[in-house]
């Protein structure tokens, strides 16, 4: 009896769509804090180290750190499907608890318990993913999948930015918790899982069969002496502080240096970079797609090429003269805007093609629990210290320099994405071995 071979489908299509939006809602839920830090801070009479601290460690620790041993679960035969529902529900009604908070000690508890529904989240949704498409078009799904950040970022700087100045910033949590509780019931009732490893080749389902009987600590290990993937999560975490870093606090730095209003400052930032970030990440994935297939090594060249090329454009956000501006439909939009977009527009490639090319480094029983500590490396390093360090900072440069501290935190911030882009570069080499190892062709 022969077996039909997969193919992809209308369902396939639906589930990708419906996956990409839990992680829009997971992004909205993650940064919209970042917007109303300044109504938070003058509430709670926080200083911007406590700031930092709501912002990235306390949510970053338990994500990173719960992440993993879900992931195992995951590439140990869990639904994916199911957890992806729950997990979406639960930080839903805890982004809602935000908005629902007395004190500076409680919101941090509500953002920790979103912190633990978001942890289950990506890696199963990242594994999905990759069993959708064949290899051939995996960059492209997952550049659909990783518009999540991008629109995320958009609709919570814009919309988040309107309501917060308009209802206050209890209501703004409260409004964008209650879509994911409708997402996780759909994603439940509409959807099924595809697979494991369906468009995988013989040899790589064969090793996913013997890495499922790996213990745990094992298949760890073996994950981590593929020397390509130990460059990525070290590249990914340098990239991540910085990422997490500037997009947590450059509204307040719009708000604080130019003397925006809160919706002025959510909406330019919002377009500028939730705009350019979206074509970044349509761009990124549709041209690796047909770059690979002439040389596999386009696979980590061009996220590293993004992310050097996003170096000049932030810092020139950051340093350009405030005084320069243009107008546009009416609206006066400080030059430095420009800088911004297109900072988001490079930025948007090393997530996208990071996760395409860690879904080619590992087996199919392997991908989810990789996934997980690509994220754990993006965000208990990136997303944890990126905020905080960036708000410590702040803190030291305004005793020291007075009301630009802010400023030149990010700066200096922003000078790690040299280190990044070397450990991509010496990913390179090792990833093209891999594929060879894994008789993988694209």
């Amino acid at each position: 009896m022969s077996i039909m071979p997969p193919k992809v489908t209308t369902r396939s299509h639906f589930t990708l769509a419906l996956l990409a939006m839990v992680y829009i809602f997971s992004f909205i839920d993650r940064n919209v804090i970042a917007i109303v830090i300044e109504p938070i801070k003058q509430e709670f009479g926080a200083s911007d180290t406590l700031m930092g601290l709501l912002t990235g460690l306390a949510f970053a620790v338990l994500y990173g750190i719960l992440g993993i041993p879900l992931g195992r679960m995951v590439d140990m035969g869990a639904d994916r499907r199911k957890m992806i529902s729950i997990c979406c529900g639960l930080w839903s009604i805890a982004t809602m608890a935000c908005g629902m908070a007395n004190s500076f000690w409680q919101l941090l508890i509500a953002r920790m318990t979103v912190a633990v529904g978001e942890a289950g989240g990506m890696a199963p949704s990242v594994s999905m993913v990759s069993d959708l498409y064949p290899k051939s078009r995996r960059s492209t799904a997952m550049s659909i999948f990783m518009l999540g950040p991008q629109m995320g970022l958009l609709i919570a700087m814009v919309l988040g930015g309107y309501i917060a100045q308009t209802y206050g910033w209890r209501t703004t949590f409260i409004f964008f918790g209650i879509p994911g509780v409708l997402l996780a019931a759909t994603l439940w009732l509409f959807t099924r899982d595809p697979g494991r490893g369906v468009f995988d080749t013989e040899e790589e389902r064969r090793q996913a069969r013997e890495a499922r009987n790996i213990k745990a600590g094992s298949q760890i290990k073996s994950i981590f002496q593929i020397r390509a993937f130990v460059f990525l999560c070290l590249g990914v975490a340098l990239t991540g502080v910085v990422g997490y870093g500037f997009g947590i606090w450059a509204p307040t730095f719009l708000l604080r240096t130019y003397e925006m209003p809160l919706a002025q400052a959510g909406f330019l930032f919002g377009m500028a970079s939730g705009v350019f970030a979206i074509l970044g990440t349509l761009c990124c994935g549709w041209v690796c797609d047909r770059l690979i297939k002439r040389d596999t090594r386009w696979q980590l060249a061009l996220p590293m090429l993004g992310i050097l090329l996003s170096l000049p454009m932030g810092i020139a956000f950051l340093l350009w003269p405030q005084t320069s501006s243009f107008n546009l439909a009416g609206f006066d939009i400080p030059f430095a805007m420009l800088f911004c977009a297109g900072f988001a527009f490079f930025q948007s490639w090393w997530p996208t093609l990071t996760f395409a090319a860690a879904s080619h480094l590992l087996t199919s029983s392997q991908r989810a629990l990789g996934a997980a500590f690509i994220n754990l490396f993006m965000t208990l390093i990136g997303a944890g210290l990126g905020p905080f360090v960036s708000g410590t900072l702040s803190d030291f440069y305004t005793q020291t320099m007075g009301p630009d501290g802010l400023r030149w935190s990010l700066v200096t911030v922003l000078c790690l994405l040299l280190a990044s882009a070397l450990f991509y570069g010496l990913a390179i080499g090792p990833y093209q071995r891999r594929l060879k190892q894994l008789d993988v062709s694209i």
